[in-house]
């Protein structure tokens, strides 16, 4: 276990003063922006990509268009093109930017880090005293070092390095599988047939995908993106005589929309623009505008009851009784909105997917799945899409007393602009803070990351940076019952806002007030240069 005791001789450092774990969407963005410190960025597989490399179906694609998901200073080649581009395309994407600004140079492939380890003294709250913590973003000299422990190859050796600042982009999805408990003697060594995560499945080639789902009864766990596209392609493996029927157990379920238009208006009008985003309630408001707010519910709720209707008229959600309880804007709050494939529904039209509602409890027999009112469901294969837990990869390498200080009951990471912890000394976080762009997201953190280790501009104090996460933190919790993502959604502009105004950039950054008011904000808004 990793030790926070003062150390005579230090691993030899790799010629950088900081280190970056992981090299998906996140890594490369913090890598370019710390590029004049030459950083060091391990990462564990062959490839840059993160989940877009490890986490994708054959027909995995993003949920938006080019020009919502790009770097400020990178646009697609293609960016007019409106259709959502594959995961090969984003993959391709993200590798052209790193060779664009030379950032590969820096990537360390086949290289896991296992273990972290810190020396010096931890800091306390005390310990500033309601002061600023000074050099908590500039490298310390000496003072502080972290001890990064990194396994190569998947050899048996492990060798440490040491850096004076650790920038932590390992990401929230992949790697750790989430499964569901089960009772004794009821959990998949009782079945005969096979049981896989969604994790698994996405290491399968195209000709072993369709192996393993044409021709058997498969049962897909969950009504999520990744549960939905699975179904589908399970669907599209079973074309034919002899094809078997797609069973989805759905247990929670989402909203979905079919694309990004409600009754003929763009979607960005009712949650992306500034105007949109005042129905919402947002951290440090003033009493008049918590009032206003209150007043202004109903409309929001009314907004939230008109993308419903169009909803319900374009897919057949009643009529398979996949029509949740809750709002639209809970999902939209909580970051789990999906876009529904464009054929899903003909495919449960023509009965290859097939729908099982049920809140009970349930487990394996051997002959497939059993409820808790003694139902059943036979399978020959069940895909469990049940998530993963990116922040045990966190947690794993982290050492204490560092790793209570993530671990909060609501599951989320409390980290001040979703990318430090004032308690931790000298380590960021990019990547665990969600909003409907994630790429835009994580480049603007890495910006202000990058002018913080640069000490361009100083932090508050440790007790207002605490206060800051736990306003935001109960913000996303009165906005949605599914309050287990650190989710900005609704008021994403505003999170902007503060921190360009933390770097000493103007806020508003539109040409006119009424582009500010009514048009949607993208990372082209962020370049540097405005």
């Amino acid at each position: 276990m990793a030790s926070n005791q003062q150390h005579q001789n230090h691993p030899p450092p790799l010629g950088s003063r900081i280190a970056i774990i992981g090299a998906g969407v996140s890594g490369l963005a913090a890598a370019k922006q710390l590029r004049h410190y030459e950083p060091v960025v391990f990462e564990a597989s062959d490839c840059v990509g993160g989940v877009w490399k490890s986490c994708s179906y054959e027909s995995t694609k993003l949920q938006s268009s080019r020009a919502d998901y790009e770097f400020a200073d990178f646009p697609w080649p293609n960016r007019d093109d409106q259709s959502f581009p594959s995961y090969v395309e984003v993959l391709e994407y993200l590798e052209s930017y790193g060779k664009h600004f030379d950032v590969l140079k820096f990537v360390k492939f086949n290289s896991k880090v296992v273990d972290l380890r810190f020396i010096g003294e931890p800091p306390t709250a005390a310990d500033f005293g309601g002061k600023r913590p000074g050099e908590y973003g500039s490298l310390l000299p000496g003072q502080q070092v972290w001890e990064v422990a990194v396994q190569t190859n998947n050899s048996d050796s492990i060798q440490w390095h040491s850096f004076e600042f650790v920038v932590v982009c390992s990401g929230k999805y992949g790697d750790i599988p989430k499964i569901p408990v089960f009772p004794n003697n009821k959990g998949p060594e009782t079945f005969k047939g096979q049981v896989l995560h969604s994790i698994d499945y996405c290491k399968l080639d195209k000709e072993a995908a369709s192996q393993l789902l044409k021709g058997k009864k498969v049962a897909v766990v969950g009504f999520k993106k990744s549960a939905i596209d699975l179904a589908l392609e399970c669907a599209m493996a079973n074309q034919g005589p002899g094809g078997q029927p797609c069973t989805m157990l759905v247990r929670t379920l989402h909203w979905t929309v079919p694309h990004y238009w409600v009754w003929g208006l763009p979607f960005f009008l009712f949650y992306s623009t500034r105007f949109s985003q005042f129905f919402h309630r947002r951290p440090n408001e003033s009493l008049l505008r918590t009032l206003l707010c209150l007043l202004l519910s109903p409309m929001r709720r009314g907004l939230s009851k008109f993308i419903e209707s169009y909803l319900l008229w374009k897919l057949p959600l009643l009529k398979y009784g996949l029509k949740p309880d809750h709002p639209f804007e809970e999902d939209y709050a909580s970051c789990q909105m999906a876009i529904m494939p464009e054929n899903f529904f003909a495919e449960a039209d023509k009965g290859k997917i097939v729908f099982k509602r049920s809140s009970s409890k349930w487990w394996f027999y051997e002959g497939g799945i059993e409820f808790e009112d003694s139902t059943r469901l036979e399978a020959d294969v069940v895909i469990l899409t049940t998530g993963y837990d990116g922040k045990k990869k966190v947690k794993a390498i982290l050492p204490e007393p560092f790793r209570s200080l993530l671990q909060l009951p609501s599951g989320l990471l409390p980290l001040y602009r979703g990318t430090i912890h004032p308690l931790i000394p000298n380590m960021a976080f990019v990547g665990y803070i969600e909003s409907v762009a994630n790429l835009h997201t994580s480049e603007l953190r890495s910006i202000w990351l990058s002018r913080l280790v640069d000490n361009k501009f100083k932090l508050p104090s440790v007790e207002e940076m605490l206060e800051q996460t736990s306003k935001e933190m109960e913000i996303m919790r009165q906005s949605t019952r599914f309050f287990k993502r650190h989710c900005i959604s609704t008021f994403s502009i505003n999170h902007s806002d503060e921190i360009c105004e933390e770097m000493g950039w103007n806020a508003w950054r539109k040409k006119n007030w009424l582009l500010e008011a009514f048009s949607p904000y993208s990372g082209q808004d962020y370049e540097q240069n405005k």
